[in-house]
């Protein structure tokens, strides 16, 4: 038995490696517990390390092991965002304060750990996770495992930190207007947007009137279909319930000849956006990798039109509204506070139109899958921002920082279909950027097994950040 570092390990890899006895799950756990806390002055990916709690999983997780128990992730250290509950912790979102411990786990935390895995700890996200930023006053910034000077994006911006650094092999996160598929673009990782209720959110029958929902953030697609197959599955309280689909039998298997529709066209937004050039020969080079696959890619735009637009403003604001509302007294940002004051003004009549629009998008959008399986667009517009783009902007200028940086993403979070990052190269100076791969209602299997095919061809998960976080000061 070895229990060097298991770093280097991947989801899968950990769990056969702890069920074959070349390891433990404690040494794991310990091995991963020791590398974040080492991390944290530097790097910050951790709101919550639950040493005592995590190390105590593990031991019960060795005892299962040697009495012959076989659980898909038993005795692996993960981590989940800080906007999912798990029994014993509080669930400050981001948010500056004293909260009470949750009694309860989530859904997909109570998931999680039925398939065996030690939650080590909750990862950092930004104030009700509005920004692809991950800092606040509360906790200070998350950095770039890339780059210490960049943002890892968000809003599981802690999440993506943590598995790009090697701090665990994988983490579930929450996408509300791209807040996995854009920290996952951003440190080059698989990022998996999942059908709306896939993976339950309860306690909330459904997240953000529908936005936000969980999805996995890893180094590999099998990696992140596994996650996403372990963490999914329906509470009796869920507003949405979509048919059960294993995602993991996706990955490796043939898709057949598609044909992909390449888009680069920027949704409607309020403000001035333009695709940078180097993030669009990065999408461009995965198109022409598609096209060796056998695919048939062809540029051709979707037109969101203004419509899909006004309809996500009322269910986002008003979200942050009510998820502000259960935390009094928190610290927070004045921006968070006018964007909570917003939910108040969207909310009533044009929330309730904003719901109602939902089917004829879903009209509008579906007609385009009559011509194309999938899509192809970036994840975003430009490569990670500097850690502190956002400090000491208003409401305004940061409306139009983060819609310059991110406009590509939240179309798909009013559809509530799903959509997947997968690592698209880096740039000239050595930033991660990645594209997004979308389909249509319960397409996750069909867009597994097309990263798949180019994670065979690109092979990302070889390139890891060198680890700036672990020296000397």
């Amino acid at each position: 038995m070895t229990t060097a570092s298991t770093r280097d390990l991947g989801l899968a890899e950990m769990a056969a490696a702890i069920a074959q006895g070349a390891t433990t799950a404690v040494a794991a756990t310990t091995d991963a517990l020791d590398r974040i806390e080492a991390s944290q002055p530097k790097l910050n990916a951790f709101r919550v390390i639950r040493r005592e709690r995590a190390l105590a999983e593990a031991a019960e997780a060795d005892r299962q092991v040697a009495a012959g128990a076989r659980l898909p992730l038993l005795g692996v250290p993960i981590a989940i965002k800080d906007d999912t509950d798990i029994a014993g912790e509080p669930t400050a979102f981001g948010c500056g304060g004293d909260f009470p411990a949750q009694t309860e786990d989530a859904e997909a935390v109570r998931r999680l750990k039925a398939a065996g895995a030690v939650i080590v700890g909750k990862t950092n996200t930004c104030e009700i996770g509005q920004w692809p930023f991950t800092d606040a006053e509360s906790f200070g910034y998350t950095r770039n495992p890339w780059n210490a000077g960049r943002t890892p994006g968000g809003s599981s911006g802690g999440s993506a930190a943590a598995v790009a650094a090697g701090l665990v092999p994988a983490a579930l996160g929450s996408d509300g207007a791209g807040s996995v598929r854009i920290p996952s673009s951003w440190t080059n990782l698989v990022g998996i947007k999942p059908q709306r209720g896939r993976i339950s959110t309860w306690p909330r029958a459904e997240s953000f009137n529908g936005l936000t929902v969980n999805g996995p953030l890893a180094r590999t697609v099998a990696d992140a279909a596994l996650l996403l197959d372990v963490a999914a599955g329906p509470h009796p309280g869920d507003k949405h319930t979509p048919p059960e689909l294993q995602v993991s039998e996706a990955v490796g298997r043939d898709p057949g000849k598609l044909k992909i529709a390449l888009s680069l066209r920027i949704p409607f937004t309020a403000t001035r956006t333009a695709l940078d050039p180097e993030v669009a020969d990065r999408v461009h080079a995965t198109a022409n990798t598609l096209r060796g696959l056998g695919h048939e890619v062809t540029v051709a735009d979707l037109h969101y039109g203004i419509v899909m637009g006004a309809s996500f403003l009322p269910r986002s604001m008003t979200g942050i509204r009510a998820e502000l509302a259960k935390r009094p007294g928190a610290q927070v940002d004045s921006r968070t506070r006018f964007n909570a004051a917003m939910g108040l003004v969207l909310g009533g009549p044009a929330l309730f139109a904003a719901r109602a629009a939902e089917p004829l998008l879903h009209r509008q959008i579906g007609r385009f899958f009559d011509d194309y399986d999938l899509v192809l667009a970036p994840t975003t517009a430009t490569p990670p921002p500097p850690v502190d783009a956002m400090d000491g902007l208003g409401v305004t200028a940061t409306d139009a920082l983060i819609t310059a940086a991110c406009p590509y993403t939240w179309p798909w979070n009013v559809l509530g279909w799903p959509s997947i990052n997968v690592p698209a190269g880096f740039t000239d100076a050595g930033l991660p950027v990645g594209a997004q791969l979308m389909g249509p209602a319960d397409s996750e299997a069909m867009l597994v097994s097309v990263a798949s095919q180019l994670e065979s061809e690109l092979r990302w998960e070889r390139h890891r950040p060198d680890a700036w976080w672990e020296r000397p000061a």
